[in-house]
């Protein structure tokens, strides 16, 4: 299969020369599971245009700096495209702006969480599906501070965790669904995980305190690769 990774967003400054670009970590974090896979990327974030929805067998959207709400050119024609995808009959899989921009494109609501930031590694309750057989709770590294606040009609929440109710979507039939959304990132090491919280800290847009704890949390791999095989699984289902 040949996975387009649409990079709606950028490593933040000299964390890029550290720890390189999002799709490389996409294609690290499916590509072990995977081996059969092609990964492609599209800088969207830099201009490329929208490729058309069949150049790839599937999809997948990364995180971005950018909320669904900001004025930025690139944003109504990205949801209008994730619609067509899925007319199309594409399996799509979205990671934080990826998770919130789906839902957004498929009828639900994101926007800024009343209660800040959430930074750190978090513990997340997630629901069986086929591909993932039975699975208890997963322990994955979140960073961000918008939340996907109302699922699509036709949508269910497949992971959920107190204080980002919604953490992941399920798209139509859940039990066999045609797209995947998470708001964490199982894409993220735990070296860039923290050296970005660090560099948000530095900034002074996350709090010395919260910044502390969050970098306290943080240890080993997390759940990454676990969730890396579902990934990879949900795309051999909807091949």
């Amino acid at each position: 299969m040949r996975i387009g990774v649409i990079q709606t967003g950028r490593v933040r400054g000299e964390l890029a020369e550290r720890y390189g670009e999002y799709p490389p970590m996409f294609e690290a974090l499916v590509g072990p599971a995977a081996p059969e896979f092609a990964f492609e990327a599209v800088g969207l974030v830099d201009g490329a245009p929208l490729p058309a929805p069949d150049a790839c067998d599937g999809w997948m959207i990364t995180g971005s700096r950018y909320g669904v709400y900001d004025d930025v050119d690139w944003i109504a024609p990205f949801k209008a495209w994730l619609r067509e995808a899925r007319g199309a009959g594409k399996p799509i899989v979205g990671v934080c702006f990826g998770h919130q921009i789906m839902a957004e494109a498929f009828g639900g609501r994101a926007e800024k969480h009343d209660g800040g930031w959430r930074v750190g590694a978090h513990r997340f309750d997630v629901t069986p599906v086929d591909w993932t057989g039975d699975v208890g709770p997963v322990t994955l590294h979140s960073i961000h501070q918008d939340q996907v606040t109302a699922l699509p009609a036709d949508a269910s929440v497949w992971a959920t965790t107190p204080g980002c109710a919604i953490a992941g979507a399920l798209y139509g039939d859940p039990a066999a669904p045609d797209a995947i959304s998470l708001q964490p990132h199982p894409e993220f090491s735990p070296e860039f995980a923290g050296a970005l919280i660090e560099h948000l800290r530095d900034q002074g847009r996350v709090a010395h305190d919260l910044t502390e704890a969050a970098l306290a949390s943080i240890r080993g791999d997390a759940d990454n690769a676990r969730v890396g095989r579902w990934f990879a699984d949900f795309f051999r289902a909807r091949r």
